[in-house]
């Protein structure tokens, strides 16, 4: 039964110090600060410049659907149905400036900076891969330049693809042999 515990606990404690789960709270507190600042704006900047044609509060707009649209002062009750798209306006545009807001900000950003970062390995995978082949390229130079110190002679193309010399026979010390 105590298995079953630590293995629980275990699990709990795996999942916890996964790096997406921290990652996934932190953008959900940036986010709630983030909505507040978002609402703010709308509050205070978007529904006064739609107020310059109308009301300053976009939740005030709304048509009715059915009948009249008006309250009984008594009991509060509304006459009518009453469609209150001015809070439908004032959650769309919010939704539109945060989207915005983090798009031009964070995202943007981040995608030219990972494309600069992939620009830039690619450009060291490049130089790389030059200095790999030039690397090799000397390397065959030594070793034509080797065979042709032990054999006296040039080698031809291709002369020495094994450890033998341009004949086929074992070059180097074993000539002797």
């Amino acid at each position: 039964m105590s298995e079953k515990k630590v293995s629980l606990l275990e699990g709990f404690k795996a999942f916890l110090m996964r790096g997406n789960v921290i990652d996934l709270a932190v953008a959900v507190v940036i986010g709630a600060a983030f909505t507040n600042i978002v609402n703010a704006v709308v509050k205070g900047i978007i529904n006064p410049l739609v107020g310059a044609f109308g009301t300053q509060d976009l939740d005030n707009y709304s048509s009715c659907l059915q009948g009249p649209c008006t309250t009984d002062p008594k009991t509060g009750e509304m006459d009518g149905i009453e469609i209150l798209w001015g809070s439908v306006l004032s959650a769309t545009l919010s939704f539109l400036i945060t989207a915005a807001v983090v798009y031009f900000l964070m995202v943007l950003p981040m995608a030219k900076y990972l494309a600069r970062r992939a620009a830039m390995q690619a450009a060291k995978e490049g130089v790389r891969e030059t200095i790999e082949v030039s690397e090799l390229e000397v390397l065959k130079e030594i070793r034509d330049a080797l065979v042709a110190q032990r054999t006296g002679g040039a080698p031809g193309p291709g002369a020495v693809d094994g450890p033998g010399g341009a004949d086929g026979t074992a070059a180097g010390p074993r000539e002797g042999r």
